[in-house]
């Protein structure tokens, strides 16, 4: 689904070479018509007309500088629990077994990363994989939608896409929003201060995601001729080796 694609550009920080593809993510939201494309136009035009050096602080104080809003779907269920370490693998080793391997410095669950890898697959399995997050996807959809951005409209689409939409209880497990300065760069250093994340083996027996990690574990190979984004940030991106047997 190339609609995956754009929203996964559009949610990577703002560079030229994104404002220069917003032509192409407009054909494409046309082309494939699974979200209404009016919906995503004030984001476009936001990125389009603004100037980069403010579209990119813009971002940085979302994204980057308040912590309830991190691009980290773990960050939301996890905390600073150290079953954030268990939960890293099994969803890495879910692209790697797809085939892919990341590029880069980001983590496995950095929303562009994840809407990149579902992009690759079939539009109905890209939906029960979407299903699982859709948790904290509302859940960042409704906190951008209080702060009145034009991103807020990423996330009610991917909620919308989703195979089925989250129970009431999931959303227990979402970690609660605390009021912070993102210009206090002492608090942010406190509060983003955690304990050491372990990967691998013992770094949590329950790391809180085996719905989405079984689910991506049954995604089937890419669908033949489709690429890969070329929008990301920093440098991280997917590259493709056969698939293990």
């Amino acid at each position: 689904m190339k609609t995956l694609k754009a929203f996964s550009a559009l949610l990577n920080y703002p560079s030229r070479e994104l404002v220069a593809a917003i032509p192409e993510i407009r054909s494409v939201l046309a082309e494939e018509a699974v979200v209404d494309p009016a919906a995503l136009e004030p984001l476009l035009r936001m990125l389009e007309e603004a100037d980069l050096y403010d579209a990119q602080e813009r971002y940085v104080m979302l994204f980057d500088r308040t912590r309830s809003l991190s691009l980290h779907l773990f960050e939301h269920v996890h905390g600073e629990s150290r079953d954030r370490g268990q939960a890293m693998v099994d969803l890495k080793s879910v692209y790697e077994a797809a085939g892919f391997t990341i590029e880069g410095t980001e983590l496995p669950d950095f929303v562009p990363l994840f809407l990149e890898y579902c992009s690759l697959l079939p539009a109905q399995e890209a939906r029960v994989v979407l299903a699982d997050p859709a948790h904290v996807m509302t859940v960042l959809g409704e906190r951008l939608r209080k702060r009145e951005t034009p991103y807020a409209v990423v996330f009610e689409a991917l909620v919308a896409l989703a195979a089925t939409k989250p129970a009431p209880e999931v959303f227990e497990a979402i970690v609660p929003e605390t009021e912070q300065d993102p210009n206090d760069l002492a608090a942010l250093d406190a509060a983003w201060e955690e304990e050491e994340v372990r990967f691998g083996p013992g770094a949590g027996a329950d790391c809180g995601v085996e719905n989405l990690a079984a689910k991506l574990r049954q995604a089937k190979r890419p669908a033949p001729g489709l690429g890969v984004a070329t929008v990301r940030r920093p440098k991280t991106r997917f590259t493709y080796a056969s698939p293990r047997d």
